[in-house]
């Protein structure tokens, strides 16, 4: 099972912060995990599009694509943060 952690703009489009889920067969990556997501359709195709500006991080370290993933994970998905 991972925990998957949604904030900002994306907790309020979902209108959920977090959820468990058990690793699909086939989920490997990041990249993986967000192209399952984004299956559920409707607002999750929306507010995870391949369009939408995303960060993440897996186990509190900021990730790629390509970072794997493992059983007891923690993700992260976020807006890119700006400062001044």
């Amino acid at each position: 099972m991972i925990k998957i952690l949604y904030f900002a703009r994306l907790r309020e489009r979902l209108g959920c912060h977090e959820e468990r889920l058990e690793l699909p067969a086939g989920v490997g990556t990041v990249a993986d995990l967000l192209a399952h997501l984004r299956a559920r359709g409707g607002l999750w195709t929306e507010a995870l599009g391949e369009g939408e500006r995303l960060m993440s991080a897996v186990n509190q370290a900021i990730a790629q694509p390509r970072t794997p993933l493992l059983e007891g994970d923690e993700v992260a998905f976020f807006p890119p943060v700006t400062g001044g």
